[in-house]
């Protein structure tokens, strides 16, 4: 696609955030966020809850004023130019924003009659987006009757009836089981081969190791790291010796023994599972052999690749879905008042 002067960018970049804060009383929610989006590509937004990915979201779909910064969708100033990039983006919530009481073809008539689509078209439109969304079977029930999965497709299906080039994804496969998340999935991926630029939060760190071409960390409202998945994996090191012990109480012990043998402070999940560096294949029988003389029964115990997970432990301390419940509570006091 080319733009003109009056319609875009020439470059490749077609969002660019520079220098976003957001204050909701003592809380900062965004607190100078700065990054950038290739047109085709998915960008993924991680972080734990409170970390500022949905409010990002809100000021990049013009739902919200940020407090100072810039921030432009295909060349075009959020707060002062919002009709013009309302025109060229869907929205996808953490929630489905279908009605229950229509069927999933008439939710998507309805949706392009709201956008003036002529009522030929407007039906066209729905017929088109029902089958490229594996709905044809359910597409005269009531989607009350749909499953999660389903529902999801049909509220992507609902975003894209304006042929957006920009979708932002907020957390879409929240409460979603693994198969219905592997068929967002798939849908996600074919927007991106056809060069839609889609932007994604997730707490899901597999979610965007799998689709993911760059990824932004936010925590606490600020920028932690940027990059690919594989330079982001590349600042934690090399291979990890994972161990977890059958009983929670066996935790400090393995976490010294850990220690002592790596060299380094190990990091420990909530699920008592214990990370640490591993330079040398030869860790793992040691690390073995000595839990069993301490008399620490091991629920499982190898050495892996670093995984998005591992970066974010190593980053922040903690793991993505991690609540900031201060946070989260601030802001929906703001957004309710």
């Amino acid at each position: 696609m080319n733009y003109s002067s009056a319609d875009g960018p020439r470059d490749d970049t077609i969002i660019e955030v520079d220098g976003l804060t957001k204050v909701y009383g003592d809380v900062r929610a965004l607190d100078g966020v700065s990054f950038t989006a290739r047109r085709g590509s998915v960008l993924g937004l991680l972080g734990p809850n409170g970390s500022g990915k949905t409010t990002t979201v809100r000021v990049l779909s013009t739902l919200l004023r940020a407090d100072s910064g810039l921030a432009t969708v295909l060349g075009h100033d959020v707060a002062t130019e919002p009709a013009r990039v309302r025109r060229r983006i869907g929205l996808t919530g953490q929630y489905a924003a279908v009605d229950e009481a229509l069927t999933g073809i008439d939710n998507l008539v309805l949706i392009a009659r709201l956008l003036d689509l002529p009522r030929r078209t407007a039906r066209a439109r729905a017929d088109e987006l029902i089958d490229r969304f594996a709905l044809r079977d359910a597409a005269r029930r009531r989607v009350r009757t749909y499953s999660g999965g389903m529902r999801r497709r049909l509220d992507l299906a609902a975003s894209l009836i304006g042929r957006p080039d920009v979708l932002f994804l907020d957390e879409p496969t929240t409460g979603l089981d693994p198969r219905h998340r592997n068929e967002v999935w798939e849908s996600v991926r074919a927007l991106a081969d056809e060069g839609v630029t889609v932007l994604l939060t997730t707490q899901y760190l597999e979610e965007a190791d799998q689709l993911a071409n760059d990824l932004v960390v936010l925590d606490s409202g600020k920028v932690i790291a940027s990059g690919t998945a594989s330079e982001l994996k590349a600042r934690v090191g090399g291979r990890r010796l994972h161990v977890r012990p059958s009983e929670t109480a066996d935790v400090p012990t393995a976490t010294a023994i850990v220690a002592e043998l790596t060299g380094a402070a190990p990091s420990v999940d909530p699920s008592g599972e214990i990370t640490a560096p591993a330079a040398e294949q030869a860790l793992l029988h040691r690390a073995g052999d000595r839990l069993d003389a301490s008399g620490v029964a091991v629920a499982e115990i190898g050495l892996r690749l670093p995984s998005l997970d591992d970066v974010f432990l190593t980053l922040t301390g903690r793991t993505a879905p991690d609540a900031d419940a201060a946070t989260d509570a601030a802001i929906d006091k703001e957004t309710a008042a």
